[in-house]
Order: C-alpha cells, then structure tokens, then sequence
C-alpha cells in the first residue's frame, strides 16, 4: 500500500478513535483493557477469514497480517479459545416492553396508538404484556422501572400509559454499551460489507446529510428539527418491522432469521479534532 495512502486511513482511524477514547476514559476503560481487545480482534479476524481450505489460517500467517509475534498470537488464540466466542447482546427487557407496546397489535388500538392498559385482570393487560415479551421479568418490577425512567404514566382509573419507545434513561455504562453495540457496530458492518462488495447493487446504503454553514444561535433550532424529523422516521420504520414479526406466531416462526436494522445519525463536528466537513 502507497505510504500516503496509508497514513490517510490511518488518519481517518485516529480521528474515528479519538470521541471512542473520549467515552472510554469516561466509563474507566483505559488503554491497556483497549489494547488487549484489539489485539484479540485483529488476530480473530486474520485467524477466521484468511485460512486456506475452510482451515484456520495459521500462526505464522497471522503474525505477519497482523505484525504481532507468534507468541503473542498464540496467547491470544489460546485465550479465545478457552472462552465462548461468540458476543451476545440482548435487549434489555425494558427495551422489548416498550418496543412491543408500540408495535404488537394486540396492545395497539384501532388508529395503531398504544392502548392504555389495566395492570392486570382478564383479557389484554399490562401483565399480559409483560408475560408475553418480558422473558421472566415480574410484572410489577417492570411497572416500576418504567416509571423510574419515566416510560409509563399512570391514569387516574389506574390504568397505565407509555410516555415514549426507548428508554432513554440509563446510567453511563449502559449508554456506552447501547452506543457501541447499537451505532458503531452497525455502522462498521456497514463499511465493511461495502469494501468487501465489488457488486454496486449489492452495497448497502450509507448517507450523511451535513452543513458547515449552520450559525451557533440556530443550531438548538436545528438540533430540535433534526431530532424530531429522525424519530418520526425511525418509529416508522420501528412498526414496518414490527409488522414483520407478527407475521408469524412466535412458536412458528422460520429458523433461518437474520437481525437487520437501519441506522440514522445526527452528529456536531468538533473543531478541536477535525475539519473535514
């Protein structure tokens, strides 16, 4: 590879890292943690995509992608492998409650609003709800950290009302993990599925709307339009998917399953680290 070329990506991967490091630092993830974690990813990578005859690529190879030393590769393939190695990030149940209460039809009344729900009793209730999507979460537990984030109202019959879709409201940690695994992990799908297809129609779509010209006493005004414009679409696209899932019920639903997703990012350009807008 072209020197300049090289230090351009490695530029644009310095600029990615530095609001990363930023949220790292924040929650007490230092460099040494960081370090072992990329380590582990770049060895992993080279060890499963780059072998030869659906066979592990060796350590040898991998020590020379990746510039690491075979001993190092071998502690670190040593590592993986006395772990699981696949990552699971579940929904939290919160998350699922309020994504179903707008999106189930059985809880939606008949203009596709959310219906206010009686706790519990006969028919469609709040525990119903709850016992349906919340995996083995009581029903009162629910109930009361849903009003904690202020999710849910209750009426003065008793009955309860969800206040909005996502709960927005978690501590630190939780929003860095919710960040990376739900924003930079598809987002970096995305770049690589679309470096690694030569097929034009095959790419995924990825757009940016971006202004450098936008005056600081109109970017509160901006900021509101833009998040209001984005959550509108993005709960459009929240009941197109949530009318897939109720295509089929849930003990007959196809094995062959996929999670897809669309993202869409509002972002403020920090004049301190860059000016490439």
């Amino acid at each position: 590879m072209p020197e300049d070329i090289q230090q351009q990506i490695l530029g644009a991967i310095l600029l990615v890292l530095r609001p990363i490091a930023r949220a790292l630092l924040r929650a007490g993830v230092g460099y040494r943690e960081f370090s072992e974690i990329a380590k582990t990813a770049f060895v992993d990578t080279a060890t499963k995509d780059y072998g030869l005859r659906g066979r592990p690529t060796n350590v040898s190879r991998v020590a020379v992608m990746t510039g690491l030393t075979r001993k190092e590769v071998r502690r670190i393939r040593n590592k993986t492998e006395s772990q699981e190695e696949t990552v699971v990030m579940k929904t939290t149940p919160v998350s699922q409650i309020l994504h179903r209460w707008y999106t189930d039809k059985e809880f939606l009344t008949e203009s596709g609003q959310p219906k206010s729900l009686r706790y519990e009793g006969d028919g469609v209730t709040f525990a119903s709800l709850v016992r349906k999507h919340g995996g083995d979460v009581p029903p009162g537990a629910m109930r009361t950290e849903l009003k904690r984030i202020e999710a849910l109202q209750v009426e003065d019959d008793g009955s309860l009302r969800p206040l909005k879709r996502a709960a927005y409201n978690v501590d630190l940690h939780d929003r860095l993990i919710g960040g990376l695994a739900g924003i930079i992990y598809p987002a970096a799908l995305n770049l690589a599925h679309n470096l690694e297809s030569d097929d034009e129609s095959d790419r995924w779509i990825n757009w940016a709307a971006t202004s450098k010209f936008v005056r600081d006493s109109d970017r509160g005004r901006i900021m509101r339009i833009s998040s209001d414009r984005i959550t509108e679409f993005v709960e459009a696209i929240d009941d197109m998917y949530g009318a897939y899932e109720t295509l089929y019920d849930r003990d007959s639903r196809p094995t062959e399953t996929r999670a897809v997703g669309v993202g869409v990012f509002y972002f403020e350009e920090d004049k301190s680290e860059s000016d490439i807008f």
